[in-house]
């Protein structure tokens, strides 16, 4: 305290700044937290407005963006090279909310899970659908099982009903001749074919989305999902081909689209994002490509 009439020293911010980043009042050297908002003093840089203001739970305080990720740019390829997923944060999104999984074992697995926007930490739902389901299927599980564990991991990040954290799903399992696909929400798979009837080289559309005409999703993973059953479907391939699973980054793009027709997995799938997001990069951009049956043939 300072006697009446007496000029305050000038004061030090445990930061060195002196003021609170978030409401700017003074704070003193050693403080831990700005006793005017309460702000946890010495918290990370924000990556959109440069203040020290990133709570816990990764939004900045001033400015209230949601900070980025590890998962900004992310790219798999099994071993032998046979398949390849690339995920991006997109252009105009502050962090990726997409996850997948490509996985290899007795089939090849995929899943892909696009986080709800509207729901709280939608990175956190598709991250566990993901993690959960890919789990269960290279372990054998039935794509019915896999999507119920999934959606119960996803209903369990729920605080209260008004947290409830949301993601949209897909998933492909390949075998030798044959593809299941189980999908809820407007993720979307597409089989690219080398023959008249199956693609020739442009992409078919093999799921359906759960969504009205004006965009709204009507089926999601989440505690606030109520009951949803998977659409499941079995893909007898009469010609090798290739599977692409995404999210809607890149589907929203590909009207008209023909996929290029040479290229290794991970090439063709980072031609896809370049596509993307030369064409806005709207939204996050996940992208899995898995050939299916003798490409030389």
């Amino acid at each position: 305290m300072t006697a009446p009439g007496q000029d305050a020293a000038p004061r030090q911010g445990a930061t060195g700044g002196g003021t609170c980043p978030v409401c700017e009042a003074p704070v003193l050297a050693g403080d831990t937290y700005c006793e005017a908002c309460g702000h946890t003093l010495g918290a990370p840089a924000c990556a959109s407005c440069g203040a020290a203001a990133v709570d816990a739970e990764g939004y900045c305080e001033r400015c209230g963006v949601r900070q980025p990720t590890g998962r900004d740019h992310a790219e798999i390829v099994l071993d032998d090279g046979s398949a390849a997923a690339v995920t991006d944060r997109g252009l105009r999104r502050s962090r990726n909310e997409d996850a997948m999984a490509l996985l290899a074992g007795a089939a090849t697995v995929t899943v892909v899970c696009d986080g709800v926007g509207s729901s709280p930490r939608a990175d956190e739902a598709s991250a566990v659908a993901v993690e959960t389901a890919a789990a269960a299927l290279v372990r054998g599980r039935s794509s019915r099982e896999a999507f119920e564990l999934a959606a119960r991991a996803v209903a369990k990040l729920a605080a209260s009903e008004h947290d409830a954290p949301a993601c949209t799903y897909v998933s492909a399992v390949v075998e030798p001749g044959r593809v299941e696909l189980a999908w809820a929400g407007d993720s979307r798979a597409y089989w690219i074919g080398e023959s008249e009837g199956e693609g020739g080289g442009g992409p078919v559309l093999l799921t359906s989305d759960d969504a009205e005409p004006t965009g709204e999703i009507t089926a999601w993973l989440g505690a606030d999902a109520g009951e949803v059953e998977p659409h499941v479907r079995v893909l007898v391939p009469s010609a090798p081909g290739t599977l692409l699973v995404c999210s809607d980054g890149l589907w929203r793009y590909l009207d008209g689209y023909s996929v290029p027709g040479s290229g290794s997995p991970i090439e063709l799938a980072r031609e896809l994002l370049r596509h993307a997001l030369d064409s806005g990069g709207q939204d996050n951009v996940t992208i899995v490509l898995i050939p299916v049956g003798d490409q030389n043939g």
